[in-house]
């Protein structure tokens, strides 16, 4: 509806393996198995709906198919059907079959509104042409969200459905996975293969070495030029050259001038003598 074209296929397809499985088949037989997922389920939410159906001999798969197959996209106005939508991709198909039940019990669910459906003919023009009251957004919504159908019973009357299937009609030949309810359980069982989107930069800083601050560098610089002279001042200690600050407060006297010194007092020495 609102998503780019790729986007939207791929959702087609998830809807077509993993909402609704088996329902665009040859035969459409899942489809008529869940009309009696339906039929079954309207018995115990709305007996009066049920008993008229059943006396009009009216079969589900006259007015559920278009319903079912293309998730009321045709049949509810464009407000109610994005409800609709959200609440399906979010807990699967239950969401259907509560919006099928709550159409089929303000349409035919009192005696009041059955008095103009006394034949097949008039209840299935009834069921074609809903009442705006009842298709609108908030009724609708706050509806199916009251309505007690749980997943647990779609899929016990699915396994009771299918053993009647099986009796009258044989094994399906549409062999379709196991459909799954919402996007919680789509999600678990299929854990996603590609990795998180993640925030792409606007700025894109090419790789290499790490930019130096000018103070640093200057630092660097001072080093390399290795510990000052004595002749540069007093610092000249404090930048490695402790040795030559003792030369020049106690210069060493050498062997020479030594030997000088010792030559001076022993002649003093004969003197005094």
């Amino acid at each position: 509806m609102h998503m780019p074209a790729e986007q939207a296929f791929w959702c087609l397809v998830q809807i077509c393996e993993k909402y609704l499985p088996g329902y665009y088949s040859e035969k459409l037989e899942a489809i008529q198995l869940d009309g009696q997922i339906l039929f079954s389920l309207l018995h115990k939410v709305s007996p009066v709906a049920y008993k008229h159906l059943s006396k009009q001999k009216i079969d589900p798969i006259l007015y559920m198919t278009e319903w079912f197959m293309c998730a009321f996209s045709r049949t509810l106005p464009w407000s109610s059907v994005l409800r609709v939508w959200d609440m399906f991709f979010c807990e699967g198909v239950k969401i259907i079959f509560r919006v099928g039940l709550v159409l089929l019990k303000h349409t035919l669910g009192s005696s009041d509104k059955l008095k103009s459906c006394q034949g097949q003919y008039e209840t299935m023009e009834r069921l074609r042409a809903l009442s705006p009251k009842i298709m609108q957004e908030t009724f609708l919504v706050q509806e199916v969200i009251e309505l007690p159908v749980t997943e647990r019973q779609i899929e016990r009357e699915h396994l009771i459905q299918l053993k009647k299937w099986r009796e009258t009609h044989g094994e399906l030949q549409c062999k379709s996975p196991p459909r799954l309810h919402g996007a919680k359980a789509i999600s678990e069982a299929e854990p996603p293969t590609r990795k998180a989107l993640e925030p792409v930069p606007s700025i894109i800083v090419p790789p290499g070495p790490a930019p130096v601050p000018k103070a640093r560098k200057s630092k660097e610089k001072s080093r390399d030029k290795g510990p000052a002279s004595p002749a540069n001042g007093p610092g000249a200690e404090g930048n490695g050259a402790p040795g030559a600050a003792k030369e020049l407060l106690h210069p060493q006297v050498s062997p020479h001038h030594q030997s000088k010194e010792s030559l001076s007092s022993r002649e003093s020495e004969d003197t005094y003598l």
